[in-house]
């Protein structure tokens, strides 16, 4: 196994750089260029989606979470409990684009805080297939990191114009099964 994991962390060193231009949107996969552009990386997947806001994605099979009761979405639950409540469950990607900010959560979710994001981190391995990876939005690339056995896989700037913040899109691949996980 080690033989392996050295040979896929060879691999995904060099990362792959995606750029696109791409008006801000409050919701971020209503943005026709964002949307595409995960859609793709997510062609014919089980992907978790922990805050998926009011837009569906079309070409996976798409398990959606959201606190904001108004959108048709199969959990209404803290994205932190709904990882702690699932178990057996075996995602190829898991889709992090909470609210960047702690103003941005207080407007998207009516004064309700969302989860405490290091904890939610720590428990997306057990959700995720051996080969699965994650796609997190928000300013800065280093996420999931080497810690929990992963690598960065793409990383794609979302240029909004004007003096609007760019958004970070990283792709990191799961590149190793923590002791961690096999003990819980």
């Amino acid at each position: 196994m080690a033989r392996d994991n050295a040979a896929l962390l060879a691999r995904v060193q060099s990362f792959k750089f995606t750029y696109l231009q791409q008006p801000l949107n409050r919701y971020t996969f209503k943005a026709p260029k964002v949307k595409a552009w995960v859609e793709q990386q997510c062609q014919d997947k089980i992907i978790l989606n922990l805050f998926a806001g009011p837009t569906r994605l079309d070409s996976c099979i798409e398990v959606s979470n959201d606190l904001n009761k108004d959108f048709k979405t199969h959990y209404h639950m803290d994205a932190l409990e709904l990882l702690r409540d699932i178990s057996g469950e075996d995602y190829d990607v898991i889709l992090l684009d909470p609210p960047y900010s702690y103003r941005k959560s207080m407007e998207l979710y009516n004064g309700n805080l969302n989860s405490r994001f290091k904890q939610l981190l720590d428990l997306i391995p057990r959700v995720l297939a051996p080969d699965g990876w994650v796609i997190t939005f928000g300013y800065q690339s280093s996420v999931m990191s080497r810690k929990r056995g992963f690598a960065i896989r793409e990383i794609c700037l979302i240029s909004h114009g004007g003096a609007q913040h760019d958004t970070i899109a990283t792709v990191e691949e799961r590149i190793q099964v923590t002791e961690k996980e096999i003990i819980t």
